[in-house]
């Protein structure tokens, strides 16, 4: 005989449920055996398991002492270069008031530094000149010989007065001259500390090039936003620059003035720290100030530049004057402390499941382990795709969950169990009662995800472990309702002992009181005279089913009493 329609569907969902948690560990075997950079074991953030601290000295001309809103815009833009997911639990802070404190949790890897390094304020300066980035030339007799160093007799004034960013007055004969000199591998100044009014002797990131830039004409400040995707048209990657107000107009006007140049006066070159990360030509005019950036780039390196971008417009130039391993705030010890905590919720909610659910009670104790394998390896990959740490915070965020999703299934199994009492049977009573649930329980998963939503947005970095971890639980919540938990009761209401109504199931008709002929119709009373047994079992099931009305229940029972008594008068 073919299996009936919910059998099928609840036999379909628990093998995607499976499939999916296949496809999850396989995610992360991935990163563990072929990338190398993923774990079986969730990280922890700064506070259980320690870390690196890294201290920036702000670097200002003439040693002048930074504002306080300058530092507070330095740590906004240091915090969302390091963690721009906004999960790594990072701890940044001020210290006397030229200082920054980096603290990042786990051992700081070569690229994490070297990210918080650069971090000297962006600037956009046009392109004068450019060549090999050595300073040595062939001579007459074919040997190779460096350019002489400057001397004082040179003429270091423009003439005539620079009218541009582009114009060629700029390079004036000592300029020349240093730039002939200058040596990318030995660099005879720091571009850091040159003058924004003045132009520029640089080389680019991997020191293939050298350049003489003109002063700076934009600084990162004027970038609003920069992103990397696919360039509709010959679908390669790029750089999508986006322009705040005031650096549209100014970008809108250089475009036009760099158009109608010969390269390389046609380049823009974008600076970092005193080097080029980017030196694109200007290939049209640009007045809606969302340029975009094509070359030579994939995926990585398009994402690279325009988190360079993005995250390029500190105020300040700064210096690491340390870098120092730290030692976890709460450790192992507080870490065991939440643990405990959470398996003393689990072990209360298992008994509390079954004492009033009995049997029962045995599917939201394996729909709860099923939904802590999940939660475990999403947090793995999540460690690993997007450097999420389990800080404490977010450990109260798993353990409040579990109150929860306690919650959800008392709402599920009260439907069901009202619907027995209205007289259906089991099997009846479980489809109709998840009909009635699944709306109360997906509108109060979505107020917990709205409210963890905010809660992230809003709360500081360390409070953003808990609404993360608050939100991605309900999130799986939600599924193992769906895939899980419904399936599963789908599949045991058509057993002997659950729909067979056993007093163990927690599906026993009689004692839940399902004495309805009709809703809010109950059975006429016996008799007066002795009682069996099971006349005294059916009179407590009344009483317990009158005792479980609702309101809106009763009236109609009252309305019903007192129609049948105005028909009895008329007779």
């Amino acid at each position: 005989m073919a299996s009936s329609t919910p059998v099928r569907r609840a036999w379909r969902a628990l093998i995607g449920l499976l499939a999916l948690t296949a496809v999850l560990f396989g995610v992360n075997a991935a990163g563990v055996i072929l990338f190398e950079k993923s774990s079986w074991v969730p990280e922890l953030a700064l506070d259980l398991q320690g870390g690196t601290q890294i201290i920036l000295q702000a670097q200002t001309r003439e040693g002048a002492q930074p504002t306080a809103d300058q530092m507070q815009q330095a740590v906004s833009i240091i915090r969302q270069r390091v963690d721009a997911s906004g999960v790594g639990e990072t701890d940044i802070t001020t210290q006397a008031g030229n200082q920054i404190v980096v603290q990042l949790p786990g051992i700081a890897d070569e690229e994490t530094r070297d990210r918080i390094g650069r971090s000297a304020q962006m600037q956009l300066r046009a392109v004068l000149y450019t060549a090999a980035p050595s300073n040595t030339f062939v001579g007459d007799d074919g040997k190779q010989t460096p350019y002489p160093t400057p001397g004082p007799s040179l003429n270091a004034t423009p003439t005539p007065a620079p009218t541009n960013g582009s114009d060629l007055s700029w390079a004036t004969e000592e300029v020349q001259a240093e730039f002939l000199a200058y040596d990318c591998a030995k660099p005879a100044n720091d571009p850091a500390q040159e003058p924004a009014d003045q132009p520029l002797i640089t080389c680019d990131a991997d020191g293939s090039a050298k350049y003489l830039l003109g002063p700076v004409e934009l600084t990162g400040s004027a970038i609003s936003d920069a992103t990397n995707g696919l360039n509709s048209q010959n679908g390669q990657w790029a750089v999508n620059i986006v322009f705040n107000g005031a650096g549209t107009k100014t970008f809108g006007d250089i475009s036009q003035r760099l158009f109608n140049l010969q390269s390389p006066q046609n380049q823009f070159a974008f600076v970092l720290d005193g080097e080029v990360i980017s030196a694109p030509s200007m290939n049209a005019v640009i007045t809606d100030g969302k340029p975009q950036i094509t070359g030579n780039f994939d995926q990585e390196t398009s994402k690279t530049l325009a988190d360079q971008l993005k995250y390029g417009a500190l105020p300040l130039s700064f210096e690491v004057q340390s870098s120092n391993s730290i030692s976890a705030t709460l450790g192992s010890q507080q870490l065991l402390i939440g643990l405990v905590a959470g398996l003393i919720g689990l072990a209360l909610v298992a008994i509390y499941s079954l004492t009033v659910y009995r049997a029962l009670g045995s599917v939201i104790i394996a729909s709860l382990a099923v939904m802590g394998v999940l939660t475990y390896i999403t947090l793995c990959i999540l460690a690993w795709r997007m450097g999420f740490r389990l800080s404490l915070a977010g450990v109260a965020g798993l353990i409040v969950t579990i109150g929860f999703t306690a919650d959800s299934f008392i709402v599920y199994f009260e439907r069901v169990r009202d619907e027995l009492r209205d007289g259906k049977s089991i099997t009846g009573a479980v489809e109709d009662g998840w009909d009635r649930a699944k709306r109360t329980i997906y509108i109060s998963k979505s107020i917990n995800i709205l409210a963890a939503v905010v809660l992230y947005i809003l709360a500081d970095s360390t409070v953003k472990g808990f609404a993360f971890t608050l939100g991605l639980t309900t999130v799986i919540d939600v599924l193992i309702f769906v895939l899980f938990t419904h399936p599963v009761m789908q599949l045991l209401a058509r057993t002997r002992f659950f729909g067979g109504g056993h007093p163990l199931s927690g599906l026993d008709p009689t004692a839940l009181g399902a004495v309805y002929r009709g809703r809010a119709q109950f059975r006429a009373p016996v008799a007066a005279g002795g009682k069996s047994q099971a006349e005294k079992r059916s009179s407590r099931s009344r009483s317990e089913a009158v005792r479980r009305q609702t309101i809106a229940e009763r009236k109609l029972a009252e309305q019903s009493g007192t129609n049948r008594s105005a028909g009895e008068g008329n007779d």
